[in-house]
């Protein structure tokens, strides 16, 4: 969440070679472009999608949202910046667009407003980059604060996810989610299914603000559905993303079918991992990642074996004194799925895929 301006450039890996699932390599390379990538784009809350070889991504400047189109990932850094919406009405805090293709349709949610008024809002153009609708308002359950919100199909319905406020104040951001009868349209109520309630994902909160944010969807080997989302404070190294992975057969909207991680998968702070996962070298403050999928698309998440690409923000690891907000650039990195691991809560566990992810 939280915008800066952006610095045009974006470097990507586009597609990484298959590796051993029990070793993390140091800089995976396809012809010259390595791994490990600071961006030139001192920004957060990267969304890059590829739509058959093309690579779009969005982003916001100065309240106005732009999209970049490339025929690889690469070249989205030289690629003209086209804007596609102007905010005309001047709202404050434009945050965080995340665009999607659903059938012929591209759309982008992004919140607006300011304090207690951030909303979630929508536009939509047959086009990518340009002949977008005027925004308009998603009718979320309950009318409450909402941020980082996006569209999936999984299981044949549709859901929107997003981070929130049970409340009117800000206490806590808790993730919810709801089902939609189309990319714009949500039906029914909302459903809570993760709050920042663990030690590690309430490390370095200023009280009473707790966070879990960006939730992203993707699916794994086994057909079951996780949200990884980001933890903690934006404005610290213990910004990280950890993971709900959904039982197999489980109902999304039921918060119990839902397991989380035992600690972050990605962030500075080692002493919040969970066991088996290190901190980053190289970023600090990571989250609010972009898998880059096709079309946007949960279903077409990628099979056990190889890595593949991955965008995130993040604070250089050697930047002292550093404001985080205002130090931010987006990070090209990959993941790849890990077998075997058990999330457990109370008594309660769920052994199946979890993600390693690598800068």
């Amino acid at each position: 969440m939280r915008p800066l301006r952006l610095i045009p450039g974006l470097a990507l890996v586009a597609f990484l070679q298959a590796c051993g699932p029990q070793e993390a390599p140091d800089t995976e390379r396809i012809g010259s472009v390595a791994q490990d990538v600071q961006l030139s784009i001192r920004n957060a809350d990267p969304s890059v999608i590829r739509v058959d070889s093309t690579y779009i991504s969005a982003e916001v400047d100065a309240g106005r949202i732009y999209v970049r189109m490339a025929s690889s990932v690469t070249g989205l850094s030289s690629a003209a910046r086209q804007q596609v919406w102007g905010n005309p009405n001047g709202w404050a805090e434009v945050w965080a667009p995340e665009i999607i293709k659903d059938g012929s349709t591209y759309y982008i949610y992004f919140t607006a407003g300011a304090g207690s008024a951030h909303r979630m809002y929508y536009i939509k153009s047959l086009s990518p980059n340009t002949g977008y609708s005027a925004a308009a308002l998603m009718a979320l359950p309950d009318n409450k604060w909402a941020i980082d919100g996006t569209a999936f199909v999984y299981n044949g319905q549709r859901y929107f996810v997003w981070s929130g406020w049970v409340g009117d104040t800000n206490g806590e951001q808790t993730l919810f989610i709801a089902r939609m009868s189309s990319p714009t349209t949500v039906t029914g109520a909302r459903y809570v299914i993760s709050q920042p309630r663990e030690w590690w994902e309430k490390v370095d909160y200023n009280p009473p603000t707790r966070v879990n944010e960006g939730p992203e969807p993707i699916i794994d080997p086994s057909g079951q559905l996780h949200i990884v989302y980001s933890a903690n404070g934006s404005w610290d190294v213990n910004y990280c993303l950890a993971d709900l992975r959904l039982r197999a057969g489980g109902d999304p909207t039921y918060v119990w079918d839902w397991y989380k991680s035992n600690g972050c998968l990605f962030g500075a702070n080692s002493g919040i991992m969970m066991s088996g996962w290190h901190g980053t070298l190289y970023a600090k403050g990571v989250g609010h990642h972009s898998f880059v999928l096709l079309n946007g698309d949960p279903n077409t998440s990628p099979p056990a074996g190889p890595q593949f690409p991955l965008a995130f923000h993040g604070v250089p690891n050697g930047d002292y004194p550093n404001p985080f907000w205002s130090g931010r650039y987006w990070y090209s990195g990959s993941f790849q799925w890990w077998g075997n691991i058990t999330y457990t809560r109370g008594t309660a566990s769920n052994t199946g895929w979890s993600l390693k992810f690598y800068e």
